[in-house]
């Protein structure tokens, strides 16, 4: 039940159209339903501004269809993220009314129309962090971020990043996916004056250690603003990334 629904609720009962006993029947739920195999949060919604999150990797799909349906029934634009087609079918065999983004591998359950406000730019080093950064992107659209995609701008061919400049200086908050060595966070960071969130990529040979080679070297940046989130973590980046710009717009992101 998000905010919108509980003061409709609550008019309902002010104005007798509900009673007291209805209302409390209904709100019995509010903070969470048990499951048995998982508790799902109602209440996240009004305390974040975002409904709960369904992360679909070690999931069973009973499960994912337990949850996902449960969540329906209170929200929409509900995120389920590291979802394979499989994870997809099965949720939507309960939710109809739901849309993949393969590339990202994301779900989202009872798409609606949002409006996106203020800037955000997405920064990939190569075309194979492409799923890292869509994470990232569709993630902020969902949640109400205008999303402007930088991709493809690796340090290798630097040219391809100095094209882009315009665009990235109209940003409030930038997000930054690179493999390898990482070295495109902190030649970001070294350009603009927004923060920058910088994701490192599995993306490498074997010295890059899956990850864990751009993961350092983000963490050592010497460019001031940038902050790591961890390796492959594009929705972490892309919800802070909203939290970031909505602060930046004034945006209350619980309304």
């Amino acid at each position: 039940m998000d905010n919108q629904h509980l003061k409709h609720l609550l008019s309902q009962v002010q104005s007798g159209e509900m009673g007291l006993h209805t209302a409390l029947q209904r709100l019995k739920k509010l903070p969470f339903e048990d499951l048995g195999y998982a508790k799902v949060d109602f209440h996240r919604h009004m305390r974040a501004g975002v409904p709960e999150v369904i992360y679909c990797e070690g999931k069973s799909l009973e499960h994912l269809r337990g949850i996902s349906e449960k969540l329906a029934q209170h929200h929409s634009n509900i995120l389920a993220t590291r979802a394979d087609r499989k994870a997809f079918e099965g949720i939507q065999e309960v939710v109809a009314d739901s849309e993949y983004h393969e590339t990202a591998r994301i779900v989202v359950i009872k798409p609606r129309p949002v409006e996106q406000v203020g800037n955000i730019a997405m920064v990939c080093a190569g075309t194979s962090d492409i799923p890292v950064i869509e994470e990232a992107a569709i993630t902020a659209e969902v949640l109400g971020n205008h999303v402007k995609r930088l991709y493809d701008c690796g340090v290798a061919g630097i040219h391809r990043l100095l094209n882009s400049c315009e665009d990235l200086f109209k940003a409030n908050v930038a997000v930054v996916a690179a493999g390898m060595e990482g070295a495109l966070a902190s030649v970001v960071g070294g350009l603009v004056s927004c923060p920058v969130i910088a994701v490192p990529t599995s993306i490498g040979y074997g010295a890059s250690f899956g990850g864990v080679a751009a993961l350092l070297s983000m963490l050592n940046s010497c460019a001031s603003g940038v902050s790591v989130v961890n390796i492959d973590n594009g929705f972490g980046a892309g919800y802070q990334a909203n939290l970031i710009n909505k602060l930046a717009v004034g945006k209350d992101t619980h309304q």
